[in-house]
């Protein structure tokens, strides 16, 4: 118990910093940094290594916002300096994990340990939930974000139709590399500090290099879930004045695909709560 007060000490002290230095980075506004930092404290409460996940995709994820701005400013027609998450965009990327971190932290009192159900099925599931959760986080900003520096033209999902880069939906292979990169990022990273953190036997511990290549197909299969639903449930329009892919209809809009039902954020939520489900089931048939 005593632990868990000192971890709820540092957490705040850590992500208060974070936050200031995002905030003047212009990374988040004010909403975000009041989503962001007990997020930050659930994550460091329930263990260090599922803090350093969200680290991991906090910090690829701003510095992959800001390659390229010049030209993502001449395509995206709500481009924001630095991306300027809000609360909104904070708990789409991290509620769903902040959830399951809660849950497992009741299970383990805080206490760090490995893949393997024969230990808890349990505890195996929220833990493969969480690295899916960050693998499609991670994937889905790192391929838009480089996928729309990409030199060839992006296809839609569905048709396989070449449309103009910031369409909902649109992929292309540079893209879908990043997105499969990002995710064993993040595999990597449970597997390094699971190094330092647990203590399991030889046999369990070599098991857990597997979790390198579930997140790897997590990031790579929650970008291409979150390509789908943006095709279908979000609208994609072109503006024949601003001369950019807008998500909104209006007069002076060309409809390029899918209908006014979800926005980003809303898509961002559902391909990460299926990611979320499906790597828990995968690991826990896995481990």
């Amino acid at each position: 118990m005593e632990d868990l007060w000192v971890r709820s000490v540092v957490s705040l002290v850590i992500s208060s910093a974070i936050a200031a230095r995002a905030f003047l980075r212009k990374s988040v506004d004010l909403t975000g940094v009041a989503a962001g930092i007990p997020v930050m404290i659930i994550h460091t409460v329930a263990g260090y290594r599922f803090a350093a996940l969200l680290l991991v995709f906090f910090f690829t994820s701003s510095k992959l916002t800001r390659v390229g701005e010049e030209k993502k400013r001449e395509i995206d027609a709500e481009f924001k300096e630095g991306g300027q998450r809000n609360w909104r965009q904070v708990l789409a990327n991290s509620g769903i994990a902040s959830i399951l971190l809660v849950m497992l932290a009741t299970l383990t009192k805080g206490q760090d340990g490995c893949l393997n159900t024969n230990e808890s099925k349990s505890i195996t599931s929220l833990m493969g939930g969480i690295i899916g959760h960050y693998a499609c986080c991670n994937g889905d900003t790192w391929s838009s974000e480089l996928g729309v520096l990409s030199s060839s033209q992006p296809r839609l999902i569905t048709t396989f139709k070449i449309v103009h880069k910031g369409t909902n939906g649109g992929v292309t292979l540079y893209g879908l590399v990043a997105a499969t990169a990002a995710g064993t990022i993040v595999g990597l990273t449970f597997v390094l500090l699971g190094l330092i953190s647990t203590e399991c036997s030889s046999d369990v511990a070599w098991m857990q290099l597997l979790v390198i290549p579930v997140a790897a197909l997590a990031g790579l299969f929650g970008s291409l879930i979150d390509s789908f639903l943006g095709s279908t449930l979000q609208f994609s329009g072109y503006c024949i004045v601003r001369k950019k892919v807008v998500a909104k209809p209006g007069p002076t809009v060309v409809r390029i695909s899918g209908m006014n039902i979800l926005d980003n954020n809303s898509v961002n939520a559902v391909s990460v709560l299926l990611t979320t489900m499906l790597t828990s089931m995968a690991c826990v048939y896995i481990f």
